[in-house]
């Protein structure tokens, strides 16, 4: 039996009902909830491993239940929704979505989406408890990011990072002065199986911009984007 615990946050009890049985089938344990709330008294007793939220929920939305965990916890987050505006997309994702998935989707697909997802942040979690006896770095400038911590420090002032905006400065911050398309950045960042829209490349841009004001981020135009290099590059 998988040790991972999910719980689907969904009003409409058939589609509920079928995700929780292709999990199940997989091996994972399942939790299903029909509203927000119900959810919030589950999470403050026994959080689960990973969300599936739905978007219209009766009272509070998935967002903000999304944006609620977000802020407490770095915990896999699935939305599905039937809105497949692409603003929707950006949103879910801007407030800590990890993948979002547009109703009506394949359950197979959707498992598939759950074990990388617990695949990556395993992967994560396991490089922190890993002991290392040297702390791998890559600076550039006054840019320094100490890897094994996931810390980010710019003129050595401690700058809080989201996973999604650490893993863009990693990927720019180990290849400087090379531009990378959107298309590029989306598979490294959000994984090569992520069908969303590249404004999420872009919004992610902004946030770190809006950071660290003088980040020296280019925006290579029709392309993508580049961090110029500004000396010291490199790990140690």
């Amino acid at each position: 039996m998988n040790s991972h615990r999910i719980v689907v946050v969904e009003d409409d009890t058939h589609i509920r009902e079928i995700v929780e049985a292709y999990l199940e089938k997989e091996g994972y344990r399942t939790v299903g909830l029909a509203t927000a709330e119900a959810a919030i008294e589950l999470w403050r007793n026994t959080p689960p491993d990973m969300w599936i939220l739905d978007i219209m929920l009766p009272g509070m939305s998935g967002l903000e239940l999304c944006k609620l965990i977000r802020k407490e916890a770095e915990v896999p987050i699935i939305i599905i929704s039937a809105k497949d505006e692409e603003v929707d997309r950006i949103l879910g994702l801007e407030l800590g979505g990890d993948d979002y998935m547009t109703k009506p989707f394949s359950p197979r697909e959707l498992v598939a989406r759950v074990n990388r997802l617990f695949k990556r942040y395993d992967s994560i979690k396991q490089s922190k408890e890993d002991p290392t006896p040297q702390q791998r770095m890559l600076e550039s400038g006054h840019l320094r990011l100490v890897m094994e911590e996931r810390r980010v420090f710019w003129c050595e002032r401690e700058i809080v990072m989201t996973i999604k905006e650490f893993k863009l400065l990693e990927v720019l911050a180990e290849h400087p002065n090379r531009a990378f398309s959107r298309d590029e950045l989306l598979s490294l960042v959000w994984g090569s199986d992520y069908f969303g829209s590249d404004r999420a490349i872009d919004d992610l841009i902004k946030r770190l911009r809006k950071k660290i004001i003088d980040l020296p981020i280019d925006t290579v135009w029709g392309h993508g984007y580049r961090l110029r290099d500004q000396g010291k590059q490199g790990q140690r």
